[in-house]
């Protein structure tokens, strides 16, 4: 009797350590994106080169720009975790940048662009920054309309939709710039004044404009997935679509709304980049979708679909951009850095193999 009964005690004891294993195990995935942002900031530190007895990472001047320069990355993997959690991917994001700075550079500079003499001759000057914005925006829109619907109304994986988007946006980027960049001047005559702000710092020159809106769009974002019904039905349809469809779930409709609202970022992203840069060029933002799929990996999302936060996907953000700018200070290549965020890419992506089927 005396035998038995130790060996339950055993039992329930080994059982009680799984339990707390799986739920310690459950908390390091469910933030791993901030313990990783944790260590790389750290190491980022702890490597910086040293000036004046001053360490240049801390430095309130390389923070903003380590801010400004995720910006753009933050806004695209916010709208691209939108598509993973359907168990999707838009890889046409980096030329819709292009195709969009370009068009918002184009716009802001061409005097009377929107003539309509339909319903009156509307004629917008290029000191008219507003309806230049939204024009982008809703081109935004249209894109991922386009990449949802040929998706769903074909059945072509995303995957040959988007790379196919990929080469259509980027050529019509060249077509629409004639082949160069369009410059974009604040002088009399030229783009409204108003529109520099977005590339500008505020509070003493410490925060830039773009971080701000990536905040704001992660916010918004993070709002609409968690108290939404719109954002249940992702998180849904990501992790059974069948199921979905079968509990009266319109998948066609989510999908390609979440196209859109994934064009959409993008198209704010070019916004912010032309605002940056001071123009719009068919040959910018090469390679930025990939930047945007590996935060949004990096930052725990599955590409499986149905896992992920916007939080995460911003972090995932800070993670790139925080280990660009550690490599730069302490002088590595541009090509040691592209192999040291594809193994980073890669690990994130094998550390999902250990996470428990249960945990969200």
């Amino acid at each position: 009797m005396g035998t038995v009964t130790s060996t339950s005690a055993r039992s329930s004891t080994a059982t009680s350590t799984r339990q707390i294993l799986r739920r310690a195990l459950g908390y390091l995935f469910q933030f791993q994106s901030f313990f990783g942002l944790i260590i790389v900031f750290i190491l980022a530190v702890a490597y910086s080169p040293v000036r004046n007895d001053a360490n240049i990472f801390l430095s309130q001047r390389n923070l903003s720009n380590v801010a400004r320069d995720v910006s753009e990355t933050g806004i695209l993997a916010t709208g691209q975790l939108l598509v993973i959690l359907i168990a999707g991917i838009d890889l046409s994001v980096g030329s819709v940048v292009a195709l969009t700075a370009t068009g918002t550079a184009y716009l802001l500079m061409r005097e009377g662009w929107l003539d309509l003499p339909l319903i009156g001759s509307v004629q917008v000057s290029p000191m008219d920054s507003v309806p230049a914005i939204i024009t982008i925006l809703i081109m935004g829109l249209l894109i991922g309309w386009w990449n949802g619907w040929t998706s769903e109304r074909f059945k072509i994986p995303s995957f040959v939709t988007t790379l196919a988007m990929l080469s259509i946006a980027r050529g019509l980027a060249h077509i629409w710039s004639d082949n160069i960049a369009v410059p974009i001047s604040y002088r009399a005559g030229g783009a409204d004044p108003s529109f520099e702000i977005l590339s500008e710092r505020i509070y003493n020159n410490i925060i830039p404009v773009p971080a701000l809106i990536m905040l704001g769009a992660g916010i918004v974002m993070a709002l609409v997935l968690r108290y939404t019904s719109f954002g249940r039905h992702l998180y849904a349809i990501g992790g059974n679509e069948t199921a979905s469809r079968l509990s009266g779930i319109s998948v066609t409709r989510i999908k390609i709304l979440a196209f859109m609202l994934c064009s959409f970022f993008a198209a704010m992203a070019g916004i912010v980049h032309a605002a940056q840069l001071n123009q719009g060029s068919p040959n910018e933002a090469v390679g930025y979708e990939l930047n945007a799929i590996a935060a949004v990996v990096i930052g725990g999302a599955s590409l499986m679909g149905g896992k992920g936060t916007v939080a995460g996907a911003i972090a995932g953000a800070f993670i790139l951009g925080i280990l660009d700018n550690m490599l730069s200070l302490n002088n590595v290549d541009s090509n040691t850095q592209l192999v040291v965020k594809g193994l980073l890419v890669v690990g994130a992506v094998a550390l999902q193999r250990f996470r428990p089927r249960d945990i969200d």
